[in-house]
């Protein structure tokens, strides 16, 4: 599947790229380029090939949640800037 320089443009269009008149013949050929190598990818047996997620081997490196005491309410609103009784106090981020 070939990509003339109309679709070019029209996919220029469509990404709001403006694109002058002599970039739109070296971007059609890269673009060509870039679909050649896809179908030359397509020729690749990949029947006996496990799909992945990722390329390498993931495994989790957080600790286990373990319960434990949490701060008293006075210690953890000690170095609070904004207090308004027993709460912390911030700037309000909704707006409607």
């Amino acid at each position: 599947m070939a990509i003339s320089k109309k679709d070019v443009e029209y996919i220029a269009s469509l990404a709001k790229l403006k694109l002058e008149p002599n970039e739109v013949p070296e971007l059609t050929e890269q673009l060509n380029k870039i679909l050649e190598y896809v179908d030359h990818l397509n020729e690749l047996d990949t029947s006996n090939v496990e799909p992945l997620a990722h390329p390498l081997e993931m495994k989790n490196v957080f600790r286990e949640d373990q319960p434990q005491k949490s701060l008293p309410q006075n210690e953890a609103l000690k170095n609070a800037p904004k207090k308004a009784g027993p709460y912390f106090s911030v700037p309000k981020v909704v707006r409607r």
